[in-house]
């Protein structure tokens, strides 16, 4: 309903896709089911909490019926970063990892069934390279690139793509970075003047790379690991 999340959305339905969208916030999810809606999308969405694993991938099965199948599956789930405790561990097991891999198992039934099938899991530059400091959110977002190379492996004998898209600092209003931007001046310069573009990116940007990697333009790219961050991380990517 906001964030990196509602671009990919937007995106989509103005490409012409049906959409199934969650938030944890009623509001929140009736005003993008409609704005969404207004472009012209069949859009249905519902309050879902992601550490439910039953109504979570309850709902995804409800989902995938009342549209008539899944063809493009995006688990754009986080617990957020910066939390170096045991409980932040377990936050970003139970949200970033298990939220993705439950709501892949759930959507497999209908991927298996469509002729254009795609899972584009969310992860972060962060995963790749080394990044503010030791934290459950990197590590978490490495295992979700790592499993992600592997299923790609597993399932492209049944037709099904699984690629990763890896967003580097995004600037979205009342977002992360606007809060570091805000309270922790160093921190936010010292980011910024370590990316070649000059820039934080857009959450647009991001549903740019999903959209391309979800379409028939990216039909022989699987097991990839899209990074969109500017030029922030310094690794050769062989």
């Amino acid at each position: 309903t906001r964030g990196i999340g509602r671009a990919i959305a937007n995106l989509l339905a103005d490409e012409g896709a049906s959409l199934a969208i969650w938030s944890r916030n009623q509001e929140e999810l009736d005003s993008a089911v409609a704005e969404l809606s207004a472009k012209g999308a069949k859009v249905t969405g519902a309050v879902v909490d992601v550490a439910d694993k039953a109504g979570y991938q309850a709902w995804i099965t409800s989902a995938g019926e009342e549209l008539g199948g899944i063809d493009i599956f995006v688990p754009n789930v986080s617990a957020g970063g910066g939390d170096m405790s045991e409980q932040g561990w377990e936050n970003n097991f139970n949200i970033d990892l298990l939220g993705t891999t439950r709501g892949i198992e759930a959507a497999m039934p209908f991927l298996q069934k469509s002729s254009a099938a795609s899972i584009i899991i969310i992860s972060s530059s962060g995963a790749v390279e080394t990044f503010l400091a030791p934290q459950p959110y990197n590590a978490i977002k490495g295992a979700l690139v790592v499993y992600g190379k592997q299923l790609s492996q597993a399932l492209a004998p049944e037709g099904i793509r699984v690629n990763c898209v890896s967003p580097g600092p995004i600037f979205i209003e009342g977002g992360i970075w606007d809060i570091i931007k805000t309270n922790m001046v160093e921190i936010y310069d010292s980011t910024l003047a370590q990316i070649p573009q000059g820039h934080m990116g857009s959450a647009e940007e991001v549903a740019n790379a999903v959209a391309f990697l979800a379409s028939p333009a990216a039909s022989l790219i699987t097991g990839v690991n899209l990074v969109a961050d500017g030029g922030l991380t310094k690794r050769v990517q062989l």
